[in-house]
């Protein structure tokens, strides 16, 4: 005995997909997009990849630390060839990042407390930690 179900779409089953004539097919990468997981919590993953990332607390140097960077800031000409490592507050945390800067000074300016490089970083003197010439 057969249930009158089985014959309810016997019309259409074996008919070709319908193709529009309006539409341009969507991508397979994009169809399979639409099943893949969603994230509910947009920005989640965001929020937690700021909590792993790590800074670094500044380090203070004493007088004769700063003396010789003083020092050594002094007899910058510009042209001239270094490596300077200086402290970079993070913008959303306490803390920040050492980074260092290699390349030829353009300016060393007293009045301002800057270094300026050729290649545009301009480095507080205050957040030196060292100077290594070339």
């Amino acid at each position: 005995m057969q249930n009158h179900n089985d014959h309810r779409y016997d019309d259409i089953i074996r008919l070709d997909r319908p193709v529009s004539s309006r539409y341009a097919p969507m991508p397979r990468q994009s169809r399979a997009a639409q099943f893949s997981p969603f994230a509910a919590l947009t920005g989640y993953d965001d929020a937690i990849a700021e909590t792993e990332r790590l800074t670094t607390p500044r380090i203070e140097l004493d007088d004769s630390q700063r003396a010789l960077i003083s020092d050594k800031l002094s007899r910058l000409r510009r042209g001239d060839l270094v490596s300077i490592t200086y402290f970079v507050y993070d913008e959303y945390k306490s803390g920040g990042a050492y980074v260092t800067a290699t390349g030829p000074v353009k300016t060393v300016d007293p009045v301002t407390h800057t270094v300026t490089m050729q290649s545009g970083a301009v480095i507080p003197m205050e957040d030196i930690l060292t100077v290594e010439t070339q």
